[in-house]
């Protein structure tokens, strides 16, 4: 892990048709996806490479018969299979993809719809009663073409009015006829790569989001460049939103282009079980489903009264491995069991892990792969690899992806800035605010804070937007104080921020705001916890610059509001303390 050696062998990505194709040819009757039509099915659906390749091909067909060649299309609703193949069809007939996230208020949904002017909306069973109220309310009035996903819906042809209304299922079935009957208009279309091909709207963790513009080039590149770096496994279980990059690019392209089965979940409430049962080999996570997996693991230790025990078998098992012994697979087997007893890699990016988390995955014989990503980047900027990691940090760049830091102060530290084939082509009929993150040079500001080290590893401070200005010009990047406070026992989840007082406007107030795990500190008899966390923050500001203390707890009775990408919104938190 101390040495780079090089890097894997990997399936150049052309443009997504290709992909498609190429899959199809290398991989054939293997599987490409499964899932299960209900939660508490039994049977498994497995399709194949070849059976993907016909579906996706078969639906193009249709749209371009439909008059939706180079045209844009949304796509609401929970992931799926009909998602999926949504997804590369749109973009294999040189249309352009409008992922929706289906937890926007209805009014987001028609002004992400509108704002884009989709000729098409593709949708969800989740998403079929905001489609409806759009209906009604006399929203989607640029669709000409309502495509449900699942084969019956519940909206009507009076519903749809002079919109035609037809399934995903219709579709591919009219898209079949067409192709066999010599149609080959899906095939005889030469694809622009550098062509805007998606409009990705951020989740807006801090207020609104914009809309990224990604060209075909920008996510083929971003996985062909990424995926030399990663050993992937042979079969993944896809958790996490569709509409996000992380969902759709590097589960979706990334893995089906390496041959790799993709289980598509049903929810965020079956994954504990679908983990056990489909027995994934890795996992694509954000720290939020990590920080989860971990508390569950030294929840289930403390209430079999094996904690201790638990402790030292990972000290014993970590001296073992120093002298070449590795007996972690017998060692943890009961442990590993919750995860399916398969699982040897979770990569992970999206926002700053603990690094005691990914220490404890490792000691129990789970390898995690921190990265760096953002959707503006399509999303992947770094990652650390199988065999070559730094504690602390995101990771190297990856190839062709050039990273320096802007504006660095004594240690080092300034705003990351990136410059490669994966930036985003700018932000969606808003050139104000593309031209202000692009530099003179060409670099794209991310908006992060995080310096570079002389092997140029990558080491994220902070967000630009959460940066505490104290009024000595100091600066506090609150999740340094964050990632230290989530090592206390009992703290489930915390936010730290500028507090702002009703009385004294202009003084600041550095705030922890944390939400207990109750029944932990229950089991060890805490029953104050103000007190307790109070007393936490006081050793943990004896350790800090006077300038970072924390001055007041708050603790909550409820987890903190978050968007669909398991990330806090932190705009969402009442910063008010007096």
């Amino acid at each position: 892990m101390n040495k780079n050696y090089p890097i894997y062998k990997t399936t150049f990505i052309d443009d997504m048709r290709s992909l498609v194709e190429e899959a199809a040819q290398n991989f054939t009757d293997s599987i490409a996806i499964s899932y299960k039509d209900k939660p508490t099915d039994k049977e498994v659906r497995k399709v194949s490479f070849l059976q993907w390749r016909d579906d996706v091909r078969n639906l193009g067909t249709a749209l371009i018969a439909n008059g939706l060649r180079e045209e844009n299309i949304a796509i609401v609703g929970e992931n799926s299979y009909g998602w999926c193949c949504s997804f590369f069809a749109v973009m294999a007939i040189g249309s352009v993809t409008v992922p929706v996230d289906k937890e926007l208020p209805v009014e987001d949904i028609d002004g992400i719809i509108s704002t884009t002017g989709c000729k098409a909306v593709i949708f969800g069973k989740t998403a079929e009663d905001k489609i409806k109220a759009l209906l009604k309310d006399g929203g989607l009035k640029t669709v000409e073409l309502l495509v449900s996903v699942n084969p019956s819906t519940s909206i009507g042809s009076a519903e749809a009015g002079n919109r035609t209304l037809t399934s995903l299922e219709e579709l591919q079935n009219k898209g079949g006829g067409l192709y066999e009957g010599g149609d080959n208009s899906y095939y005889d279309y030469k694809i622009d790569v550098n062509r805007l091909a998606s409009i990705v709207f951020t989740s807006g963790t801090t207020g609104k989001g914009k809309g990224v513009m990604l060209s075909q080039a920008n996510i083929c590149l971003d996985m062909t460049l990424g995926m030399y770096n990663f050993d992937i496994t042979r079969k993944t279980l896809h958790v996490l939103p569709p509409h996000h990059t992380f969902g759709s690019t590097v589960n979706y392209v990334g893995h089906l282009s390496q041959g790799c089965e993709v289980y598509i979940s049903s929810g965020l409430k079956h994954v504990s079980d679908e983990i056990r049962e489909q027995q994934p080999t890795h996992l694509i996570l954000v720290p939020a489903f990590l920080e989860v997996m971990n508390r569950k693991i030294w929840a289930t230790a403390r209430k079999t009264r094996k904690e201790g025990l638990l402790k030292v078998m990972m000290k014993v098992s970590d001296c073992l491995r120093k002298v070449g012994i590795d007996l972690r697979k017998k060692l943890f087997s009961s442990v590993l069991a919750a995860f399916g007893g398969k699982l040897e890699l979770v990569i992970c990016g999206g926002a700053k892990l603990d690094e005691e988390i990914i220490r404890t995955f490792d000691s129990l014989g789970i390898t995690i792969l921190n990265g760096y990503g953002i959707t503006e980047c399509a999303p992947l900027i770094s990652a650390n690899r199988n065999l070559y990691r730094k504690a602390g940090s995101v990771g190297t760049p990856i190839l062709a992806c050039r990273v320096k830091i802007d504006n660095p102060d004594e240690n080092g530290e300034g705003e990351i800035c990136v410059k490669g084939p994966n930036v985003m082509l700018g932000y969606y009929n808003n050139p104000e605010a593309t031209a202000e993150v692009f530099d003179k040079d060409g670099f794209f500001h991310t908006g992060d804070y995080g310096r570079l080290d002389d092997e140029g590893w990558i080491y994220i401070t902070g967000r630009k937007k959460n940066l505490i200005i104290l009024s000595n010009g100091k600066n506090v990047y609150p999740e340094e104080i964050e990632a230290d406070l989530q090592k206390v026992e009992g703290v489930c989840e915390v936010v730290v921020y500028a507090g702002e007082s009703r009385v004294q406007k202009d003084k600041i107030t550095i705030v922890a705001e944390i939400f207990p795990d109750a029944d932990l500190l229950a089991d060890k008899g805490i029953t104050d916890m103000q007190a307790y966390f109070e007393d936490q923050v006081k050793a943990l500001n004896a350790r800090m610059p006077s300038y970072k203390a924390v001055k007041r707890v708050k603790l909550r009775d409820v987890e903190f509001q978050k968007n669909t990408s398991r990330k806090i919104t932190r705009f969402s938190i009442d910063k008010t303390i007096d």
